[in-house]
């Protein structure tokens, strides 16, 4: 393998090399699942692959289900590894300590259980080159990471020509049964009643498929005078949102909340809304 340069950044190695460490930041999706097996098979006889996840209490009970059974389809360990700060992974946690929910870059709780949790890793492990599920559909995001985050980032799933449905297909087609969010029409695996989404058809598919997630993100939203939706213009309260309010077109959020986050509206449905029949 050779090295190479970036012109306008600085010298760095696209190519691990023989003894190098690879974290695939499994977040219980199914773009971070495929990765990590991508990463495995490019990279496995050559350097140490790691599969780690940063858990948070939020997301469905379900997801232990499938990164246990990821883990076990591809023989190897599934490292949880929380910031010692919050040893629960409890994003309602970080949002009374920090008495917020959401800032104007992102969250609390993606800086506390996602970027501190992978920082506290990096400090007590070494860590190489990192892996991210961006699919070939998302080259564009991919490109602005490596600018703007972090430069040693293998672009497995791009590199091999992957969508999100070809992850979700080859999943399926493995016998590995995804995450149930999926087929409850949410577009990721992560925490159900995400505090960076302002979308009303997020929201009130929160509350259709778990009212007790929208009714506990409406309670703490007025404790703490957080707006977290957007209806019509303006930012109101999740229980002033009408039932049946859509962000006007047909919105559903790709809110990828791996190690690190961003937020992308779409105006057409994800492949996920269909549902699995999972």
């Amino acid at each position: 393998m050779t090295a190479r340069v970036v012109p306008g950044l600085f010298d760095y190695r696209l190519d691990p090399q023989p003894g190098d460490v690879i974290v695939v930041w499994f977040s219980n999706g199914a773009a971070s699942a495929i990765a990590w097996q991508e990463t495995l098979r490019r990279y496995g006889n050559l350097c140490d692959v790691r599969g780690v996840n940063n858990p948070v209490q939020e997301e469905d009970q379900d997801n232990l289900r499938f990164g246990d059974a990821v883990a076990s389809w591809l023989q190897r360990p599934l490292i949880r590894h929380a910031n010692p700060d919050f040893p629960t992974g409890s994003a309602d946690e970080v949002w009374r300590r920090e008495r917020a929910m959401v800032f104007p870059h992102g969250a609390p709780c993606t800086r506390s259980l996602k970027k501190l949790a992978r920082e506290d890793y990096e400090r007590r492990n070494r860590v190489d080159w990192h892996v991210l599920g961006f699919t070939v559909e998302e080259k564009a995001r991919y490109d602005r990471f490596v600018l703007t985050e972090r430069s040693n980032v293998l672009p497995v799933l791009i590199e091999a020509g992957l969508s999100k449905q070809d992850c979700l297909d080859r999943l399926i087609f493995e016998g590995v049964r995804p995450p149930r969010v999926y087929g409850e029409g949410y577009p990721n695996a992560n925490c159900i009643g995400c505090v960076k989404s302002q979308s009303p058809t997020y929201w009130n598919l929160v509350r259709r498929t778990r009212p007790d997630v929208f009714a506990a993100r409406a309670r703490l939203s007025r404790e703490l005078g957080v707006r977290l939706v957007k209806y019509r213009g303006e930012l109101i309260y999740l229980d002033e949102l009408p039932p049946d309010a859509v962000g006007g077109r047909l919105k559903t959020m790709n809110v990828e909340c791996g190690v690190f986050c961003e937020e992308v509206e779409q105006a057409t449905p994800t492949i996920y809304e269909a549902g699995c029949g999972l």
